[in-house]
């Protein structure tokens, strides 16, 4: 019986093939065409870029090389090194790799965020020395926020929250110094000494140091434009001093009210 001739394949790829690949190339005209009508904040995306790049250095071109060989940005010719350089360093802890990551950027943020901080303490600390206010503000920072520290015995008479006339001034000043510098979160804290109430009208002094943040709060709100809704006030007693209680100067320094303008890069 005669065998029935196979049929040779036709040359070339299968059909099916090029029905896959317009299927492909449709779908990524498709992907690419939603990209350009989505938005991207650049400034966000040009502080993440900048970030990885200062500790990564693998955006400027992959300017980073592997050991003393050619640079990445060259081309790939130094992959082949690639695994000599892993052996003589030793094996890579992948979880160690990633935490080491991690470190490095929170460190980047801190130095930008203390940065910034420094920056906003000069400026407010020149507007200070202008209006010749030195020395009844000191003036600190950290990497979250600016810190006014105001004198309670400037502010007011012994065992009151309210206010006296001649302090009324230096918090005009206050309010346009956090009118010009303050761009978001405020925190107003009440300060005293450990000396126990005894006769006045506050039981303790959690409720006059609560008393004294809320006059301070009230105060620059009927001067100011600021939003109270970025303005925080809370009494801290006698729990936070400054100095030594058992002297009647350390006494006098822990009795304050301190004004924190938290930085644009905080999370507070």
């Amino acid at each position: 019986m005669a065998k029935k001739k196979q049929e040779e394949a036709p040359k070339g790829s299968p059909a099916w093939m090029a029905t896959f690949s317009d299927l492909m190339n449709l779908l990524l005209c498709f992907f690419v065409l939603l990209f350009s009508m989505s938005s991207i904040d650049a400034a966000k995306f040009e502080q993440v870029v900048a970030s990885f790049n200062e500790t990564f250095s693998v955006f400027s071109g992959g300017a980073t090389a592997i050991g003393d060989g050619i640079l990445i940005s060259n081309g790939v010719s130094q992959l082949n090194e690639l695994d000599e350089y892993i052996n003589s360093t030793g094996k890579m802890d992948e979880g160690q790799i990633v935490d080491d990551d991690v470190a490095a950027v929170k460190e980047k943020m801190e130095e930008a965020q203390l940065e910034e901080s420094e920056q906003l303490a000069e400026q407010i600390q020149e507007a200070v020395d202008e209006k010749e206010l030195g020395s009844e503000i000191d003036i600190e920072f950290t990497s979250q926020y600016v810190q006014l520290t105001l004198k309670g015995a400037l502010l007011f008479d012994s065992g009151s929250t309210l206010l006296k006339e001649e302090a009324k001034p230096v918090l005009d000043q206050v309010g346009l110094v956090l009118e010009r510098y303050a761009g978001g979160t405020i925190e107003i804290e009440g300060h005293t000494d450990n000396v126990p109430m005894s006769g006045a009208k506050y039981a303790n002094n959690d409720e006059l140091s609560s008393g004294r943040a809320l006059s301070v709060f009230d105060y620059l709100l009927s001067v100011t434009n600021l939003d109270p809704a970025n303005i925080k006030h809370a009494g801290r007693g006698e729990y936070v001093p400054i100095a030594d209680n058992s002297t009647p100067e350390g006494r006098t320094r822990n009795r304050r009210v301190e004004i924190k303008i938290y930085n644009s890069l905080s999370s507070y």
